[in-house]
């Protein structure tokens, strides 16, 4: 609080007594930068809310890809005859749900080939979008981007021992469309002529 006081004369001799001004000043909020304002409830049901599967750059590369002259299953799916190949071969690996470790977003079964088309930020590219650090709740972010970085390296180690080949295209990367396709082209090798599916 500031005060500020004095004589104040008026007009002519009358004079008024002392007066005090009482001016408050404003209120400085303090900012923690590591205090999450969400409680752990309104975080979770957040998160829940962010898309898991038909991004953006997720429908991009599919419609890339057709236009090219690829057919494929999605989020990791496999026939039954692929699955239970891959499950004789390795018994020892379970495949929930029928689908491919780590939910691919793209795959080609006869090619015994996936894509996964990752954002930056959630998976931690080295990209100046990828290392972007959150201000708030930093070492939460951090934690999470780094395990999710370390849980792909792992899908992806796990699914060449099943003997499948894996490829990464990152959200940034879509800024030329031109050069993700023919990245991709040489991965996969040239379209099938056959109609439908690759391997269905």
């Amino acid at each position: 609080m500031k005060e500020i006081g004095g004589n104040v004369s008026g007009g002519g001799n009358k004079k008024i007594s002392p007066t005090r001004l009482i001016v408050p000043f404003p209120r400085q909020r303090v900012h923690n930068r590591n205090m999450d304002s969400m409680s752990a409830q309104q975080r979770s049901q957040l998160m829940a809310k962010i898309r898991g599967k038909d991004t953006k750059p997720e429908l991009i590369v599919r419609r890339m890809l057709h236009a090219a002259g690829y057919r494929y299953r999605l989020h990791g799916r496999i026939s039954r005859g692929t699955l239970e190949e891959l499950q004789r071969e390795n018994p020892e690996t379970r495949l929930r749900g029928g689908k491919l470790p780590g939910t691919p977003d793209i795959v080609f079964p006869a090619r015994h080939r996936a894509v996964f088309i990752n954002g930056c930020f959630w998976h931690l590219h080295d990209c100046p979008a990828g290392q972007h650090a959150p201000a708030t709740n930093a070492q939460f972010w951090a934690d999470k981007r780094k395990r999710t970085r370390e849980r792909d390296g792992q899908t992806i180690e796990t699914l060449r021992a099943l003997g499948w080949e894996a490829i990464v295209v990152w959200e940034c990367e879509l800024r030329d469309p031109k050069s993700t396709l023919e990245t991709l082209a040489h991965f996969l090798g040239p379209p099938s002529r056959a109609k439908g599916i690759d391997g269905a």
